[in-house]
């Protein structure tokens, strides 16, 4: 029998350097999300708009995701020690995950407010909450174009990302309504887009707490076919079985895998083991990797029924 860790590299999808790639946009963006959320309160206040008070408080959310989502980037980059042999990998996850529940009680104080305001319709001043929410289209525009080319390999930076995008996107709509409102009086609007703000919110917040919340229960990561590793497995030469097969994220972006392979006696390990390191990285984007290989005559304890 023999057990060998295979290809503890991190060097895929930006893993070396992405902190350094992303720690001048998240310290942009929380300087300019900061400002402008008290900008947009106070007049939000001054002009009597739900919408943008909402918007406000939902922008302070962004700013405390930004906040997190980098000290979580910072801390994927510690050493391992002898307590914690992964370092803090894990903490962006935890850190999307956190984003998303900020996110989901934001929602739910916008939408009470909404709500509420029906009843009680309110006059605002159109002229403020159309230029106030224009720059906020400019701010969270420019701050989520600097984490787009992140957001597909890192739930992290997709978190910080979504915050942004969505914000911009409600931005506009306060503009329009503001502008609709500035010539109807119809104050029912107002309250209407504290609404589908909620509703924005809620959309781009639903997957990335799901997905968070698998990667936190070492779920297989949802861009990796569980069913195509093991037949990649089974479909090498000399392998008579494939059990105790795990897959999950280590953090955001690495992704570790764990596997028994039975063996005939044919078989070169370390020719089977650099195909394997290969193979499982060009395929699958998976690079932690520890693949233990066995004899057929070893009676593996982890192989019986209860494994995959």
């Amino acid at each position: 029998m023999e057990e060998s860790a295979v290809g503890h590299s991190h060097n895929h999808n930006g893993h070396n350097h992405g902190t350094a790639n992303y720690n001048k946009a998240f310290l942009i963006g929380i300087i300019l999300n900061t400002i402008f959320v008290a900008t947009e309160a106070t007049y939000g206040i001054i002009s009597n708009s739900l919408a943008l008070v909402a918007d406000a408080g939902h922008n302070l959310s962004d700013v405390l995701a930004l906040v997190l989502a980098w000290i979580a980037s910072l801390l994927t980059k510690k050493s391992p020690t002898s307590s914690r042999t992964y370092g803090f990998r894990r903490s962006s996850i935890l850190a999307a995950l956190f984003n998303s529940i900020f996110l989901l009680i934001a929602l739910g104080a916008i939408a009470w407010e909404a709500i509420r305001r029906f009843a009680e319709p309110s006059p605002i001043e159109g002229n403020t909450v159309i230029w106030v929410a224009a720059i906020g289209i400019i701010i969270n525009t420019l701050t989520a174009i600097m984490f787009l080319s992140g957001s597909k390999g890192d739930i992290n930076i997709r978190g910080a990302f979504l915050h942004m995008a969505a914000d911009a996107g409600v931005s506009f709509g306060v503009v329009i309504a503001g502008l609709i409102i500035k010539f109807t009086d119809w104050l029912w609007l107002d309250p209407t887009v504290s609404l589908v703000i909620s509703v924005v919110i809620f959309i781009s917040t639903w997957s990335l707490l799901k997905d968070s919340i698998n990667m936190s229960l070492d779920a297989v990561p949802k861009d990796i076919d569980f069913v195509q590793v093991k037949a990649y497995f089974e479909g090498l030469p000399g392998v008579q079985d494939v059990h105790d097969l795990h897959i999950w994220g280590i953090s955001t972006t690495e992704i570790a895998l764990t596997v028994h392979l039975v063996l005939n006696q044919t078989v070169n390990y370390d020719n089977q083991l650099t195909a394997c390191r290969e193979a499982l990285h060009e395929k699958f984007n998976i690079d932690h990797i520890t693949i233990q290989m066995e004899p057929l005559t070893y009676l593996c304890p982890q192989a019986p029924e209860g494994t995959i």
